[in-house]
């Protein structure tokens, strides 16, 4: 008989993680239970309650990870960008190509927003849209510095559309039920956006 493989618990609460993201990508999040990830794990209900105190510590753990995923992506690709509109097209292609790996990311995300109680992953959801649209904004405002901008271009409502953007891809995506499409799409939509906030090459102002 093989012997049992050793895992820590932060092994344990990471595979945990994995496990319901995993779920995400094929069931509502609504409907998944401590029963489902167990049996997706094949471990016990027990088990899962020694590395988490609750099924909202579970649900919080795995929002953490998605929005420390999506924001250490941002920033790597903003970082090796040469110029502010270079930084957003690689920020937006960075969090569609997360999304294609990790189908199951958006549906927890939006799912957790439509809790009607103040959940601790529900929170985690709101910090992260906080943290992204300021990211956004930051490569925006530097743009609008630089003159890359179109005169009188509204910053604040750039930056919304931005992430709007994305959450239309996703939704676009989930309606035809072939998440892996997104990243074809993605170049397109980009380039739409773009034209709306870049400043037009003739113009002299």
């Amino acid at each position: 008989m093989p012997a049992k493989t050793y895992l820590s618990a932060d092994e344990r609460r990471a595979r945990t993680v994995a496990a319901v993201v995993d779920i995400c990508a094929r069931e509502d999040p609504a409907r998944i239970t401590t029963g489902n990830i167990a049996e997706h794990m094949h471990v016990t209900q027990g088990a899962l309650f020694k590395h988490f105190p609750s099924k909202d510590a579970i649900w919080e753990a795995v929002a953490s990870w998605a929005a420390e995923q999506v924001m250490s992506r941002l920033e790597a690709a903003a970082a090796g960008a040469g110029d502010p509109i270079a930084a957003l097209e690689a920020m937006f292609h960075a969090h569609i190509d997360f999304i294609a790996q990790h189908p199951g990311v958006p549906r927890l995300l939006v799912g957790q927003l439509q809790h009607d109680r103040q959940t601790p992953a529900r929170r985690v959801v709101r910090s992260l849209l906080l943290r992204y649209r300021e990211c956004v904004r930051d490569r925006l405002a530097e743009a609008n510095q630089g003159g890359l901008l179109r005169p009188g271009l509204d910053i604040d409502a750039a930056a919304t559309q931005f992430i709007g953007t994305v959450q239309g891809l996703v939704m676009q995506a989930l309606m035809l039920g072939d998440m892996a499409r997104i990243g074809g799409m993605a170049a397109g939509v980009f380039a739409i956006y773009l034209h709306g906030i870049r400043k037009d090459p003739g113009s002299t102002r």
